[in-house]
């Protein structure tokens, strides 16, 4: 099984090189990495080019113009190029433990898709990391929130089975940072619904349409155990109107959105 890791970016050059380097420190690498970038200057693609010569894989960068916040969009271009059959989805901002891309191909299975959990690194805990340039934390490591998520035991997860519960039960904690999938999957989807415009509710509704497809979801715990680098939170102003759309998604029969990858 070949990997596809795409990591969204926007402007925060310190975070990208720490997440960057974790990649590059993984037990087993990805086959590629493609950078989704909505909208970033200069600075960010002179790090990607730094990176593309010393990376161990190879780097795509997937820049689009910078019209606002449009993950969604920049999600489904990512998606568009990636060569291989899994993909691991990420953000620019989280470390990455070492087993990170192992632990996911690890649990990756058939008609299901995964999602993982974050720790959350403090305000301080986050400086010191841009400042020495670490990348190893642990469930030990000073000034971290969500500490039991530092604790890796994968064998935790062979007590549960994969969930295809009503959607409506399952709430809007989906955390689209930590998530894998197969390609095929979400192109039988149409990818992220890109009417989706500022922060909120676009992983919540392509997993609701994933599970009206017929998949699974795998909820893994004490594995995939990325690190959060501290900010402040995006604004939520288009908040309402993204859970508008996600209640369209939840009321419809399709699984399979118009404003996709494919148009």
């Amino acid at each position: 099984m070949k990997v596809s890791l795409i990591i969204a970016t926007y402007n925060w050059v310190e975070a990208l090189d720490l997440v960057l380097k974790s990649v590059q420190n993984q037990s087993e690498l990805p086959d590629e990495i493609l950078i989704a970038d909505d909208g970033s200057k200069e600075p960010t693609r002179e790090l990607i080019n730094t990176w593309k010569e010393k990376s161990k894989v190879p780097i795509v960068h997937v820049w689009q113009e910078d019209k606002g916040f449009r993950l969604a969009e920049v999600r489904n271009k990512a998606i568009a190029k990636a060569k291989y059959e899994y993909i691991i989805q990420i953000d620019g901002d989280v470390v990455l433990h070492k087993d990170f891309v192992k632990d996911h191909k690890r649990f990756a299975q058939k008609d299901c898709f995964i999602t993982g959990s974050r720790v959350l690194l403090l305000e301080e805990t986050t400086k010191k990391a841009f400042q020495n340039k670490k990348i190893n934390f642990g469930i030990f490591t000073k000034g971290i929130k969500n500490r039991f998520n530092a604790l890796r035991f994968p064998l935790f997860n062979s007590f549960f089975k994969p969930e295809n519960s009503p959607i409506e039960k399952m709430g809007y904690r989906i955390r689209g940072c930590n998530m894998s999938f197969w390609r095929q999957d979400l192109l039988d989807v149409n990818g992220y619904d890109e009417d989706f415009v500022g922060w909120g509710r676009e992983d919540t509704d392509i997993v609701f349409r994933l599970i009206k497809k017929g998949c699974y979801r795998k909820k893994v715990k004490l594995a995939l155990i990325q690190f959060h680098l501290y900010h402040k939170e995006n604004s939520k102003e288009n908040l309402e109107a993204n859970h508008q759309l996600m209640e369209r998604a939840l009321s419809s029969d399709s699984y399979r959105v118009k404003n996709g990858i494919i148009k």
